[in-house]
């Protein structure tokens, strides 16, 4: 489903705040995206949190996704989990009910399902973890698309979704630093986090070229269907901001 690369959707993790404590700058933030990946309950976000998350996605005609993590709110949900066969599988469907109840009683539907943090990451290093993050959206409704990082396996992984109906959304990061293998650097490493003006530069480089850098130099060539920005970070906004005018731009 790759589209041409200067039609690539920009989306964002959003709705992770929770109670009083605020993450994100979601009402700044919205207007300049195309997908809106939502936390539901696990990792951050709360009802309330995700009713107004949600709803401004809709003033905003930005597609709605889960963001579905391990049960983690201490660590955000960046903290591996050792589950039982199955486990992924529950605790995913439980959160999509969630924000899909909300989004309806909004008047909108979901749209994808992205995996957050340690989740997303076990998934792309992990089959076993994969195969039930699949099958989850399957069981739930096949009809989600299920965004997944770009990788060399982008075939791969397709084919494997294909089996259980799902279709798959390749996603690339502007924010992130990558390793040789495509995957990207642990946040506990030092140079993970992209500047701004390394973070513009790369996602340029991501929306005009379908390539990156990874930080020994070697040249990434991706398929990729959309360009994430995380929205917990200090420069969120700008580069949201400068993206979004270079997408117009590039139209």
């Amino acid at each position: 489903m790759t589209e041409s690369r200067k039609s690539l959707l920009i989306n964002c993790d959003m709705g992770e705040s929770f109670g009083t404590w605020q993450m994100g700058q979601d009402q700044e933030i919205m207007p300049y995206i195309d997908m809106a990946n939502i936390a539901c309950g696990f990792h951050a976000g709360d009802a309330n949190v995700m009713q107004r998350t949600v709803m401004l996605a809709l003033q905003y005609n930005v597609k709605i996704g889960a963001h579905p993590a391990y049960p983690d709110l201490q660590g955000f949900g960046r903290r591996s989990m050792t589950l039982a066969k199955g486990e992924i599988r529950a605790l995913m469907c439980y959160q999509l009910g969630a924000l899909e109840g909300i989004t309806k009683a909004c008047g909108g539907s979901l749209h994808h399902v992205k995996p957050h943090g340690a989740l997303y990451n076990d998934m792309m290093r992990d089959k076993d973890t994969l195969l039930q993050v699949i099958q989850a959206v399957s069981d739930y409704d096949e009809e989600l698309l299920l965004v997944l990082q770009a990788t060399s396996r982008n075939q791969e992984h397709q084919e494997l979704a294909a089996e259980y109906g799902v279709n798959l959304c390749f996603e690339a990061f502007s924010d992130r630093a990558y390793q040789d293998d495509g995957l990207l650097v642990p946040r506990n490493q030092q140079g993970a986090l992209l500047s701004k003006d390394e973070a513009i530069a790369q996602a340029r480089a991501i929306m005009q070229q379908g390539k990156v850098s990874s930080v020994r130099g070697t040249e990434l060539t991706m398929q990729i269907d959309t360009l994430c920005i995380h929205g917990d970070g200090s420069d969120a906004l700008p580069i949201a901001r400068q993206l979004y005018e270079q997408k117009i731009k590039d139209q």
